[in-house]
């Protein structure tokens, strides 16, 4: 269970955490002929070794780079601007997949040496990680098809300040419920409420109302099913 959990780890630092927007955009652009994507792959195998740290694994590590790469490949090749937010949950999807495929159709050829980090404290930092830029990379996707700055028009806010209050708020929900502490997430999102009812009564913009409902509603959905699932896996 600890290795599949170190892929899934890996998955989420080369996919979003290190991953720049630029190569991003160069990839959309140029696609199979960027040098980003063969770089980027690169530093995913890479990161699997660091983290895996068991060179005995190496054809696995191996498998899900290639696999890696023929799913960015085939994304690259067919999504268009229409489909580029459907084909980010595609993508997203089929590397879970592969991850999980590739793990249990090896795991009888594998054995470990590896005992640390545990398994519970690997689990709980990938917990915490896949709840700040991932999941913040997720809503935007979810989102994109709607335009924001039309419904905050003339309403300036401090730059990113939404993303960075949305992962403390994810971190705490996720950190109550694993302490059992259910209540805390109840009061969590009373305050919010509280300080957006101002903002919400003077827009007087259903659109931006509901927008912001949703995007809390998603925001803590996700972080509740978060920490259910750590605590059922432990």
């Amino acid at each position: 269970m600890i290795l599949l959990v170190k892929l899934v780890l890996a998955h989420l630092i080369g996919d979003f955490i290190i991953q720049p927007k630029s190569w991003v955009k160069n990839k959309e652009k140029k696609k199979l002929k960027s040098p980003k994507l063969y770089l980027h792959v690169g530093i995913h195998i890479a990161l699997l070794f660091l983290i895996v740290w068991d060179v005995s694994y190496w054809p696995l590590l191996l498998i899900i780079g290639a696999l890696h790469f023929i799913i960015d490949a085939l994304k690259l090749l067919f999504q268009t601007k229409r489909t580029k937010r459907r084909w980010f949950f595609i993508d997203q999807l089929l590397h879970i997949i592969s991850i999980f495929a590739a793990y249990f159709l090896y795991r009888d050829m594998m054995f470990s040496t590896a005992d640390f980090p545990t398994e519970t404290a690997l689990l709980l930092l990938t917990c915490l990680l896949f709840l700040t830029v991932p999941v913040s990379i997720i809503m935007q996707a979810i989102f994109s098809k709607w335009n924001i700055e039309k419904l905050t028009k003339g309403n300036e806010s401090l730059k990113d300040a939404g993303k960075y209050i949305g992962i403390l708020e994810r971190i705490l929900v996720f950190i109550f419920i694993i302490m059992d502490h259910w209540e805390a997430v109840g009061f969590l999102i009373t305050a919010k409420s509280v300080f957006r009812f101002g903002d919400l009564k003077e827009s007087k913009q259903r659109k931006l109302t509901e927008y912001i409902l949703i995007g809390t509603l998603i925001s803590f959905g996700i972080a509740i099913v978060t920490g259910v699932v750590f605590r059922f896996l432990m």
